[in-house]
């Protein structure tokens, strides 16, 4: 809690040094974001801690994906699980294990979470293909968006066609990396239009973590008028991948090296696709309706070894969703008032069938798991005076699971949801705010029903988390600001994977996590921009069997840092650090076992760009450091388990841009 106060008076007094000013230059424009309401929306009206990656960071980075970029940001931990860049665990705001299921990640404002246990996949999107990111942290877009939402949301924004444009990459790299891309943009008359392709293959950095991937995508919006749009996109994912496993301390004493692999034989192989369409219509004083619908299918193949024997799975979900939304915007007096009226509707359909042997007994099962999911929301905004902004907003959530063959094959959940914020620009671009937000996600498909007893735990409940938010960002002028954040949130019945049973369960005390999140970005000379962040979080159990422990996996300090050096001739080059500090083992919620070790990583790249052709070289892990960016408890008896990261890597390319 000294935290908490210290972050507070710090806020205060920053405050109190800019009201003596007697004048003040007009506000200067700002970063629009479209997450945090669902409309193009200024960061400074939103009352929440708000992040936006643009197109030109993303090209002045040395990270080769989405994770990785993400990784140099507040609050968020990233681990590359399997090292070869295809399976991350992306944790925002310290949910540790469960960090998937309550980091909600949007493509274009299309949900991408699954219902079930296969994770957020986030190869879907190559980094080429990102317009921009946002990053809005806390529990605020569960009103908007629903289940998944409780560390906040991140919206991938895809590039969209404009003028003729078309170029493309080719890169090679460490562990037999090949990667290449190709895009083309036009813009004819009312249509425009963005394909892209990319194809990624690497042997990765162990041993069985090949992987192989395929992309294609099309973004459409075609202007029938000044006020009828039609948007379509559509895209198809395919790859194919090793898993190589955890290595266990035995295994290492056995004489393994980082490199090896006691699991040779996993892989898991994903086909996706997905179509997404929609009018938006545009009437008077800027009010606008839209309807969205999307239709995504997802097959997913695998095959893991253990301890326990083998599990094959054959995984098929198809999904529907429609979301209309009315966009109100009018005047009540002199005060101006936006309200957003929507509806989600999402059917999940999934077709397993699995084989398994655990522990002797072998089985062989076919099952349809369904979820039906309503959600009706309302948020409103009202700027009541010159830089003062009100908003707030409820949802009502219900969810409806069906299960065959089961007993019982039904059971329901409800929610109600409700966020509430102030704003204020006191000077320049910079503000204040504090806000109040309750989220919430359901437990999964496959946390709900069990495969061995054909039956649903009745027991098992939705989460609830409760998010205070204070917060400032302070701009010294249009090229350096600061922004200090202070959160608390307390997490009522936290779902979570009992190692010892193999079930889930809702933990029976309370997590509190207070955190304090620290940005800065500065261009102290014309040709260089620096930037960090330092995020604290204690993610402490509250009561109930574990009480005192700490959330597994959740470091209590992280630090980043970057700097962009452009220099005459087209040369640029980028250094940014990452330090993760210690944090218990997955699944080590007792805390009896010691700690993972903390680690640091420096990368960097160095670009030279003339006219239409760029060249760089990406050297990550710079310092050569040997470290496992996850861990976990694992075997029979438990024992503590790695995934080791890759040693330094190289990445060198040219991309042509006309």
């Amino acid at each position: 809690m000294k935290y908490l106060f210290v972050a507070s008076l710090f806020i205060l007094l920053s405050l109190s040094s800019s009201f003596v000013s007697a004048t003040e230059p007009l506000i200067a424009l700002d970063d629009i974001v479209v997450t945090a309401t669902r409309y193009e929306e200024v960061v400074s009206t939103i009352p929440a801690s708000v992040t936006v990656i643009t197109r030109d960071d993303i090209e002045d980075s040395s990270a080769k994906d989405v994770p990785e970029l993400l990784g140099t940001h507040a609050a968020i931990h990233v681990s590359d699980i399997t090292g070869n860049r295809r399976t991350f665990n992306v944790d925002l705001r310290g949910f540790g294990e469960a960090a998937s299921s309550n980091t909600l990640l949007l493509i274009d404002g299309r949900r991408v979470n699954e219902p079930d246990l296969s994770a957020v996949d986030w190869t879907l999107v190559p980094l080429q293909n990102v317009e921009r990111i946002e990053i809005v942290r806390g529990g605020r877009g569960s009103v908007l968006y629903g289940d998944n939402a409780s560390g906040g949301v991140i919206n991938i924004i895809t590039r969209q066609g404009q003028a003729l444009d078309f170029g493309g990459e080719l890169a090679v790299g460490s562990f037999g990396t090949f990667t290449s891309n190709t895009y083309f943009s036009d813009k004819y008359e009312n249509l425009a239009y963005y394909v892209t392709g990319n194809y990624t293959t690497s042997d990765g950095y162990r041993e069985n973590s090949d992987t192989e991937t395929e992309d294609v995508g099309l973004n459409l919006n075609y202007y029938i008028n000044d006020f009828l749009k039609l948007r379509m996109s559509s895209g198809y994912h395919h790859d194919r991948t090793g898993m190589p496993g955890a290595l266990k301390e035995s295994d290492f004493d056995a004489g393994a090296s980082r490199t090896d692999s006691t699991h040779p034989h996993d892989y898991m192989d994903v086909e996706d696709y997905y179509f997404k369409g929609g009018p938006q219509f545009f009437f008077s004083n800027d009010n606008e309706f839209t309807l969205d619908v999307t239709y995504r299918k997802r097959e997913f193949l695998s095959f893991a070894t253990g301890d326990f024997g083998y599990f094959e799975g054959d995984s098929e979900i198809e999904t529907v969703t429609v979301s209309p939304h009315l966009l109100l915007k009018n005047s009540l007096g002199k005060a101006e008032n936006t309200l957003t009226l929507g509806v989600d509707y999402t059917q999940d359909e999934n077709n397993i069938v699995n084989e398994s042997l655990f522990f002797g007994d072998s089985s062989r099962g076919k099952y349809d798991l369904e979820k039906e999911n309503y959600g009706y929301y309302m948020h409103n905004e009202i700027n009541i005076a010159d830089k003062l902004y009100l908003s707030g907003g409820y949802r009502h959530d219900r969810a409806e699971f069906t299960f065959r063959p089961s007993s019982p094959d039904d059971i329901d959940m409800t929610k109600d949801l409700y966020t509430a914020g102030i704003n204020y620009a006191y000077h320049n671009k910079s503000y204040i705010y504090v806000s109040f937000s309750r989220s919430f996600r359901y437990p999964l498909l496959d946390e709900l029903y069990s495969f061995f007893t054909n039956t649903v735990n009745t027991r098992l409940k939705p989460q609830e988390t409760d998010d205070f938010e204070l917060g400032i960002r302070h701009y010294v002028d249009d090229d350096a600001y600061f922004h200090v954040n202070v959160f608390r949130m307390d997490t009522e019945d936290e779902i979570v994977f009992n190692p010892i049973t193999y079930t889930n369960g809702n933990l029976d005390g309370t997590v509190r996590r207070d955190g304090i999140e620290i940005a800065f970005f500065a261009n102290p000379f014309d040709r260089l921009t620096l930037k960090g962040a330092y995020t604290y979080i204690d993610a402490e159990i509250r009561g109930g069997t574990f009480e005192g422990s700490t959330v597994p996996n959740v470091p209590e300090h992280t630090i980043s840092f970057g700097a962009v050096s452009t220099f005459g001739n087209g040369f640029t080059v980028n250094v940014n650090g990452s330090y993760v500090g210690e944090r218990p083992f997955i699944s080590d919620f007792s805390n009896d076992y010691s700690d993972q070790e903390d680690y640091f990583v420096l990368n960097s790249k160095i670009q030279y760009q003339i006219n239409y052709l760029k060249l760089f070289l990406s050297i990550n892990n710079l310092l050569d450091e040997d470290y496992s960016g996850y861990g976990v408890l694992g075997g029979f008896p438990l024992e503590k388990s790695y995934y080791p990261s890759p040693e330094r890597n190289f990445l060198a390319g040219l991309a042509v841009d006309f």
